[in-house]
């Protein structure tokens, strides 16, 4: 899954918790981080040959990559304890539980939208040859149906939850927004990667959307 990580974190921002100045609501750019963050992880293993995948030539675009070896990022015992870390390190520089908790959830959200669109490579704990996955990427209209409707559902919620400062609150929002959808039709009809390395160097680029979520919500207020 890939916009649909972006839909949750949208949507993340509607979750309120009145309060002081240690109150206010984690960045969309945070709010990014946190539900890509196992994706985040991910290409820095597989650059260093932590994980392994490899390229298939499935007629599938969405099956292109084979995940062959990859429990410390995405398996669920290691999803857990990644949505911990997140949160512990998100209460110490912010000090506030409840939206701690709630960057912790986001982080773990990411491996259960992944548990309904991958097929069975999913691990449970490291070590144990165990794998799931619902299998949603078996159908490309059903993924991007699926997909669509929750990025749609969390835009909703995010405008619903802020308000542009200025015309850049405007811009950069709407500039993401159809960045997004161009660069995940662009993914489902380009051939597959050139190599493993390639997959991994674009996996990195993730880090210009969450830089491009902190300067939208710079200009909006929630």
């Amino acid at each position: 899954m890939f916009i649909g990580h972006y839909g949750a974190a949208f949507a993340g921002k509607i979750v309120s918790f009145p309060g002081g100045k240690k109150s206010r609501k984690p960045s969309l750019g945070t709010l990014f981080l946190a539900t890509q963050f196992l994706d985040v992880l991910w290409p820095v293993f597989i650059l260093l040959g932590i994980e392994k995948i490899a390229i298939t030539n499935s007629a599938n675009t969405f099956l292109n990559v084979q995940f062959l070896y990859y429990p410390f990022s995405h398996s669920l015992a290691g999803s857990v304890v990644w949505s911990l870390l997140f949160a512990f390190v998100y209460y110490i520089i912010r000090r506030n539980v409840k939206y701690s908790l709630l960057c912790g959830v986001l982080v773990l959200s990411h491996w259960v939208l992944d548990l309904i669109s991958h097929i069975p490579d999913l691990q449970i704990i490291p070590g144990i040859e165990l794998r799931v996955g619902l299998g949603l990427w078996n159908s490309e209209v059903l993924t991007v149906i699926i997909e669509g409707l929750i990025f749609t559902a969390g835009i909703y919620l995010y405008f619903r939850s802020t308000t542009a400062k200025n015309k850049r609150g405007w811009i950069t929002l709407w500039g993401l927004i159809i960045f997004l959808i161009i660069a995940y039709i662009t993914s489902i009809f380009s051939p597959a990667p050139p190599s493993v390395n390639a997959i991994g160097y674009a996996g990195l680029s993730q880090w210009l959307i969450i830089a491009w979520g902190y300067w939208i919500d710079r200009n909006r207020s929630n």
